[in-house]
């Protein structure tokens, strides 16, 4: 609910990029300081000393009346542990307004360009006309081999983990 009433309120004021641009440099010091992201993640901190604190952060790196507002709103409710989640789907929805549709494709180990490449050109026919897609590429060993794919609200297992499985519950089953 946050990031919907950031996104209304960017839009009202028409500065959706410049809330998105706060947030990045917001993350990227949440992601980098781990002081930082401890202080402000911290339930037995208090509020009132959270609040002061993001201010005074707020206020050196001069953010947009509108960021602000956020996050003031998440320190008087005692949401700033929440802040990154906040970030991603504000980012999403950011990403949406683009019209860009988030691919996550997971496989066992790293595509090397030509298999990334084709892999782009595959799932880019999945998409309606004036979509762009923004592929995001995992890496995750206990898949074995194949892959895993997430389009939009859509998921594939293609996995050899999926299929190793369902086969052993096979099995399992015939034979008692």
């Amino acid at each position: 609910s946050y990031a919907s009433a950031l996104y209304s309120a960017a839009s009202k004021q028409k500065s959706l990029d410049s809330v998105e641009k706060d947030l990045k440099s917001v993350k990227e010091l949440w992601e980098k300081d781990t002081k930082f992201r401890d202080f402000f993640a911290d339930p037995t901190e208090n509020a009132n000393r959270k609040k002061t604190a993001f201010q005074s952060v707020v206020n050196k790196l001069s953010y947009s009346k509108v960021t602000q507002n956020l996050f003031d709103t998440m320190a008087d409710n005692g949401r700033l542990s929440r802040l990154t989640d906040v970030i991603n789907l504000y980012l999403e929805l950011m990403s949406a307004h683009r019209g860009e549709v988030i691919c996550k494709v997971t496989t066992a180990k790293a595509l090397d360009a030509n298999t990334s490449k084709e892999l782009n050109g595959i799932l880019e026919g999945f998409l309606q006309k004036g979509q762009k897609l923004h592929l995001q590429t995992e890496v995750d060993p206990s898949l074995v081999g194949g892959m895993t794919v997430t389009i939009g609200d859509k998921f594939i297992d293609m996995s050899l983990k999926s299929k190793i499985k369902h086969y052993t519950g096979i099995l399992k089953s015939a034979s008692i």
